[in-house]
């Protein structure tokens, strides 16, 4: 080899060496990038595509009554999908799923094709929250491509109990009534991270948790399991019986505003979703939502301001004009017919229209606002429940010549159930407001109570109760309501309802009841409100009084609250009081133009019977006194109840005078009873 091709030679491998350096320290420096410059970058792709992450869904709270029953619980249940690019055979496989989960075969196919032909999707989700069942029968066909996640689906144990207290979650368990959406934040927990490392055909290979879920809070709930069923079977079969549109019940402690039980009628069941079709007043919380004139039941109210700002007493007397009163433009009649003078009390236990109109024109306009405010009305209580109603009362300046008159009587004021509950709480506890409350604790957490504010004097309340009691003692209430072993005191409500269409009071009613017991220590408030109620049947003591005396039962049975009168009162009990009214249980609030309404009322019928102000002589005793007279019974030592029983079985008439235990009485027992004179009866604490 000549020393030309020597150099070229060595030129060439010089030249080859260096290509191989260069080559080599590329390899060398593009290793050290990607394996050390640009590691983390590479490995967080090769996570991507080896790794999936799926959120955990955190369990939701359960909902308690106050015995720990459960209301609502969260079960897991499992979730089916595919990936149709590893089916050996979609037509198969369509035939295979189809029939178990009772979905349609064709859809089925052709989600699955459309899937397998787009490369970026890969899944298919065939069916959401199967049941057992369905889980176990997929699982017997033991096939990889079958997937199942696991989800949580939402249980009410006892139905439709408490729906509305409850609500309900939408599929994704978001709540979105009731308590359910009330307290989502504290329910629904926090989800958590699963990371699935996956092969090139996104099979999972292994599965760790990167974040765990923290489940939802449980809330345990003021009500009564066993009070609630009660309340809502009564409350249905009233409404259902008196063929009126729908009806609510609450029962509630008036110290603390505990609510025991909360029922509407019509109702759901919460576990399902709503359909085409349904009654869309079904999904409504009647009681906390949709206010509604109250009538006489309003009466209660009025009679409070006036105790507190004018010098009334429950024995003042009150000119009820004989039945009829004209006032600008409107002519208002007492459902009652001619009542004459009367004491405040009896204005209240026959429910005169126009003996709390006397009484409301006593207290005034600004008064009258202030108390009607004082009790709650025209505000939310702030009950914890979504979309609470307010009612409507009308600032001052907007009230009308004859607006004093109608509020004194229970017009041109509307209030829901749950208002009621809180402003009768007020007479039963002694004069405080009381903000009703529905949560006992959530977690381990208990809700504070929220101290009462005080709006009447103890004394003012103390008296309403005696005139209260006088109701279902002597008054409207005096056949209807009535709790085997405890004293009771309320009152009944019957007002026309106002239709804005002709802007004239109609012949329904919304007929209402609101009571507590026992009534020196009242520990249990019910309210019973039915809305669309004709006839005489209609009338709140006849159609609420009831639902009220069974629901009340039940919860002092429940709550083992001890009773205040004799287990098996004597057959004398049941019958009529020594001051007859044939329209007892008839309280219906009568106003508007005297030429658009007929002048004998549904309610006018017996007017020409018996009345307070003409006799209180019992029709039972007048042969006794042809004959000479009764003998006069000893009434000294009874309560008031029990003088009421005794003077019915002997005939006897009395004139009670204070509340309490009798001290003292006028003729004194064993004389004889001489024509048309009366036996005053004094009672005292």
């Amino acid at each position: 080899m000549n020393p030309d091709e020597r150099a070229a030679a060595v030129k060439r491998m010089a030249f080859l060496i260096a290509a191989v350096l260069i080559w080599a320290a590329a390899v060398f420096f593009e290793l050290v990038s990607l394996q050390v410059v640009r590691h983390q970058k590479y490995l967080a792709a090769a996570h991507k595509q080896q790794e999936q992450i799926n959120p955990v869904p955190a369990p939701r709270g359960y909902i308690y009554d106050r015995t720990g029953r459960p209301l609502a619980i969260s079960m897991p249940v499992d979730s089916v999908s595919v990936d149709p690019r590893h089916v050996p055979d979609i037509s198969v496989a369509a035939e295979l799923l189809a029939p178990i989960l009772n979905l349609d075969r064709r859809e089925l196919e052709t989600d699955l094709r459309d899937a397998a032909q787009d490369r970026h999707r890969g899944f298919v989700s065939v069916k959401r929250k199967i049941s057992s069942e369905e889980s176990r029968r997929l699982r017997d066909l033991k096939c990889d491509w079958i997937q199942f996640q696991t989800e949580s689906v939402r249980e009410y144990p006892d139905g439709g109990v408490a729906a509305h207290l409850l609500g309900g979650v939408y599929k994704d368990e978001q709540g979105f009534a009731g308590v359910e959406k009330s307290f989502e934040s504290i329910l629904h927990g926090e989800p958590g991270k699963e990371a699935d490392i996956v092969d090139n055909q996104k099979r999972v290979l292994d599965s760790r948790i990167v974040k765990p879920a923290q489940p939802g809070q449980s809330i345990t709930l003021t009500i009564d399991a066993r009070i609630q069923f009660v309340a809502e079977r009564e409350i249905k079969a009233a409404v259902e019986k008196h063929k009126c549109r729908s009806g609510t019940v609450i029962a509630m402690n008036p110290n603390n505003g505990e609510i025991y039980a909360l029922a509407n009628y019509p109702t759901y069941n919460p576990g399902e979703p709503p359909k085409p079709g349904d009654d869309p007043m079904a999904r409504l919380n009647l009681g906390v939502q949709v206010p509604f004139e109250p009538g006489s039941i309003f009466k209660v109210m009025t009679v409070s301001a006036a105790l507190e700002t004018t010098d009334l007493t429950p024995e003042s007397p009150i000119n009820c004009m004989g039945g009829v009163l004209h006032l600008p433009g409107r002519v208002i009649h007492d459902s009652h017919g001619g009542l004459g003078i009367i004491s405040v009390r009896e204005v209240i236990e026959h429910s005169s229209n126009i003996g709390a109109i006397q009484i409301g024109t006593r207290v005034g306009r600004e008064k009258m606002y202030e108390y009607v405010r004082r009790f709650g009305f025209g505000s939310p209580t702030g009950v914890p429940l979504p979309a609470e109603s307010s009612g409507r009362f009308r600032k001052l300046e907007r009230w009308g010549t004859t607006s004093l008159a109608s509020v004194s009587m229970g017009q041109e004021v509307s209030t829901t159930s749950i208002q009621l509950a809180r402003a009768c709480s007020v007479i039963a506890n002694g004069g405080l407001l009381v903000q009703p409350r529905l949560v006992l604790k959530h977690g381990n957490v208990v809700d504070p109570i929220t101290p009462g504010k005080r709006i009447i004097k103890p004394q003012t309340a103390i008296t309403v109760r005696s005139i209260m009691e006088g109701v279902v003692l002597r008054g409207t209430a005096r056949s209807t309501v009535k709790v085997p072993g405890y004293s009771v005191a309320g009152k009944t409500g019957t007002a026309q309802i106002f239709d804005f269409k002709s802007r004239h009071y109609t012949h329904t009613y919304n007929a209402s009841f609101m009571g507590f017991m026992p009534v020196q220590n009242p520990e249990l408030v019910v309210v019973v409100t039915l809305n669309g109620t004709s006839g005489n049947a209609g009338f709140g003591g006849a159609a609420a009084g009831p639902v009220f005396n069974i629901v009340a039962a039940e919860a002092l049975r429940v709550l083992d609250v001890p009773k205040d009168l004799p287990d098996a009162p004597g057959k004398d009990d049941a019958k009529p009081s020594a001051r007859p009214n044939p329209n007892e249980g008839n309280d219906l609030t009568i106003a508007g133009l005297d030429d658009k309404r007929p002048n004998i009322m549904e309610d006018d019928a017996d007017d020409s019977s018996a009345l307070p102000e003409k006799s209180t002589v019992a029709q039972g005793s007048v042969q006794g006194i042809v004959q000479g007279g009764p003998r006069v019974p000893n009434f000294i030592g009874k309560n008031e109840r029990q003088v009421m029983a005794l003077a019915s079985t002997q005939g006897v008439p009395v004139i009670l005078a204070g509340s309490g235990i009798v001290n003292d009485q006028m003729p004194l027992a064993g004389e004889i009873l001489l024509p048309g004179q009366k036996v005053k009866v004094k009672l005292a604490r």
